[in-house]
Parts: structure tokens; C-alpha cells; sequence
């Protein structure tokens, strides 16, 4: 393996979520029915077909029918989960409990290492199969955005203000001007959050990755005083949930969202339907970076905790910031959903339930404020700076929707 860029070798905390099982409800459709044929795989012995209607959003109804015996079964088109898209939440949030037995006190956003009176606050991630958008759209200058954006949103919410970050670029064979873009993004990236770009690794891998392609991941350290801290502990019922907006997906539920594409039969260079962009255009928008907003927001006080929206959505991002006990109420419609959420519930059939648990729904973070602070925030929002109310702590665990 050969490098070409310098590099720093640290080792971080994980950051690992401490996810509580959501008790939101699916809302209801009406009953829908697709019909697929193909060759047989449901004949009866004497001969017929059996097949079941499974109506969308009715549970496992089934009726039981018979038909004279032909050359194709009827079936219900379901539809689709991440799970489906290879993506099992559950799985991971089994891994989170294993690895908390061997790492007590790991959990938040950020690992917190004492330095004096301060904090230093790391976080490291990726930006997952959004890179498969970016070889296809030929669309690089700003996947380097969203790496930024991954970290350093996640250590804000300990109120952290980043302080530098490294990058790890992997590929089978450089290609230095392709490089060049990724690494343009990751320069803007760490000038919208204020912070350093201190070093990389660049990889040379050949054979490991398909010509073209290349894997990404990055780090971010930050600082924070003891006395400063954002750690949920001070919330109770009746605190406010603002949401600050996202610019669509973000980097979290690709996987799902490619599994969409295939189904819908749209290509990235086609017009988003509905909106007024090509679809690949409305995917790669770069994941929106709050460090500046938020910190301002801080400085006035009355912020108690904060989510990042990332992978488990509302459904298992906000629970984290939360006492024991304590749980979500989210008005519905109370900010605007962008238009490629629409359009990716449609094409794939998800319903709501999956929808909140695998993406941001266009809250991209949320802050847990008293009511003064509340009232400021949102007599503030407006340009870039824009921001919703969006729900309230309640008893009882869980995030639910009214």
C-alpha cells in the first residue's frame, strides 16, 4: 500500500447509541394491490393456484382462493424496508449492546476525553453508499462535504467546537484529478465548520476496489469546557424540540434509496418528479454542516440536548439525548418535508414507520430547549437560519407522532 499524503494515527472513542425500541405507529393507507406473474411455485395438489391478498397497510390479512390451474401465481407487491436493501438495523443496534458490556460509558454522538478543564470530543464516520451515487452522477466536489458534515455534526452536539480533521481516501489506482475534487470538497467542508483539515491518507489498493471507485472516512476532534457541556441530563417533560431543516437525504439510507431507484425505473439524469432538479441532483446535495449555527444557538442558552438525524432517524436519534423515562412527542406536518422524501415513500411503497426510522424526513438536527430559548430560536429563524417547532419531551419512552 502506498501513501501519498501525510498522515496522523489516533485512535478515538467509538460512538455508539444507546437505542430504545420505538412505539410510533405506521399511518394508514388504503388498501392497495399489485399483481406479478411469473411460473408457478404455488400449485395446490389437486392442481390449482393458492394465493393470498395481503392489502398494504392492513398487517397479514390473507384471503385464500383457488383458480383453474395456469401458468402464473398472483402475489402482493410489498413494500420496500432497509431491511430489504441489506441494511438490518436491528442487527446493529445487537452489536451496540455487545460492545457496550466490554466499553461501559460509551454511547453519545462523541467520545469525550478529559483534557484539564475541557473536553476533547471525537467522532469518526463515512458518508456509506452515497459514494455509489457519486460514481454514477460523476459528481465528486462535494461528497468531501458531507464526510466534513458526518463528524463534525456529530460532535457539536456535545457542544463541541470542532477543531480539526483528517481524512482516509482509499482507491485501486489514483486518479490524482478525481482525487483533487473529493479532497476541494473536504477543504470547503472544514471551512463551513471552522476547522482544520491537519493531514490524510491517501491508499493505493490495486485490485481492491472496481476502476473508478473509492472508499472514504473521517475524523474530527473538538473541544469543549466541563462546565459548558450539552448532555441531556437537565431535560424533563414539557421541554421543546426545534428541528433545523436539512437539504434532503443528507448521507444516511442510500442503500434503501438505490433500492427505490431500481424500482421506480428512473435514471439519476431524469427529473425528480415533482420538484425541479434531476434526481441525481436532489440525492447528492451535500449534507447541510450546523457547527456554526448551533454554536450560536448555544451561546444564548437554554439548549439542553441535542440529536444529529443520521442513520435511525427521529426514531432512534432522539431517544439518545434523553434521561430514563422520558420520550418524544413529534407534531406531524409541522415543518416541510423536502420533495424527494415524497417521492422515495411513494416509489418504494415504505411506509411511515420505516420512512422515520431510516432517514431525517428534513430535520437534519434536533435541539431540546426550554421554553425561553424556544421562543428565541425561533423568532431568529429565517434565511439559512431557519428552524421549526417540531414537538415536546414527554413521560414514557419512545418517540411518538401526533
Amino acid at each position: 500500500m502506498a501513501t501519498t499524503r501525510f498522515s496522523t494515527n489516533t485512535e478515538f472513542n467509538g460512538c455508539l447509541a444507546n437505542l430504545n425500541i420505538p412505539y410510533s405507529q405506521p399511518k394508514s393507507s388504503p388498501t392497495q394491490m399489485f399483481l406479478r406473474f411469473h411460473t408457478p411455485k404455488c400449485l395446490s395438489d389437486d392442481g390449482s393456484i393458492r394465493f393470498s391478498v395481503k392489502p398494504k397497510g392492513f398487517g397479514n390479512i390473507g384471503v385464500a382462493s383457488s383458480l383453474p390451474k395456469r401458468n402464473f401465481c398472483v402475489e402482493a407487491k410489498e413494500g420496500l424496508t432497509y431491511k430489504d436493501a441489506g441494511v438490518d438495523i436491528d442487527a446493529g443496534t445487537e452489536l451496540v449492546r455487545r460492545i457496550a458490556k466490554m466499553a461501559p460509558g460509551i454511547g453519545g454522538f462523541g467520545g469525550l476525553f478529559p483534557l484539564g478543564d475541557s473536553y476533547l470530543v471525537a467522532g469518526t464516520d463515512g458518508v456509506g453508499t452515497k459514494l455509489k451515487l457519486a460514481f454514477e452522477t460523476g459528481i465528486h466536489d462535494t461528497i468531501g462535504i458531507d464526510l466534513v458534515a458526518m463528524s463534525v455534526n456529530d460532535i457539536v452536539t456535545s457542544g463541541a467546537k470542532p477543531l480539526f480533521f483528517l481524512d482516509y481516501f482509499a482507491t485501486s489506482h489514483l486518479d490524482v484529478d478525481l482525487a483533487e475534487k473529493v479532497i476541494k470538497g473536504i477543504v470547503t467542508g472544514c471551512q463551513q465548520s471552522d476547522c482544520a483539515l491537519l493531514g490524510g491518507e491517501t491508499a493505493e489498493m490495486p485490485g481492491f476496489y472496481s476502476e473508478g471507485e473509492y472508499d472514504l472516512s473521517g475524523f474530527a476532534v473538538g473541544i469543549v469546557k466541563k462546565d459548558s457541556v450539552i448532555d441531556g441530563k437537565n431535560i424533563v417533560a414539557g421541554d421543546l424540540l426545534i428541528g433545523l431543516p436539512s437539504s434532503g437525504v443528507h448521507s444516511n439510507g442510500f442503500s434503501l434509496v438505490r433500492r427505490v431507484i431500481e424500482r421506480s425505473g428512473l435514471s439519476l439524469k431524469d427529473k425528480l418528479p415533482g420538484g425541479d432538479v434531476t434526481l441525481g441532483e436532489a440525492l447528492m446535495a451535500p449534507t447541510v454542516i450546523y457547527v456554526k449555527q448551533v454554536l450560536d444557538i448555544i451561546s444564548k442558552g437554554g439548549v439542553k440536548g441535542i440529536a444529529h438525524i443520521t442513520g435511525g432517524g427521529f426514531t432512534d436519534n432522539i431517544p439518545r439525548v434523553f434521561p430514563d423515562g422520558l420520550g418524544a412527542v413529534i407534531y406531524k406536518d409541522s415543518w416541510e418535508i423536502p420533495t424527494v422524501f415524497n417521492w422515495i415513500q411513494e416509489a418504494g411503497e415504505i411506509e411511515d414507520v420505516e420512512m422515520r426510522r431510516t432517514f431525517n424526513m428534513g430535520v437534519g438536527m434536533v435541539l431540546v430547549v426550554n421554553q425561553e430559548a424556544s421562543q428565541r430560536i425561533l423568532n431568529d429563524s429565517h434565511g439559512t437560519n431557519r428552524a421549526y417547532l417540531i414537538g415536546e419531551v414527554a413521560d414514557g419512552k419512545g418517540v411518538r407522532f401526533l
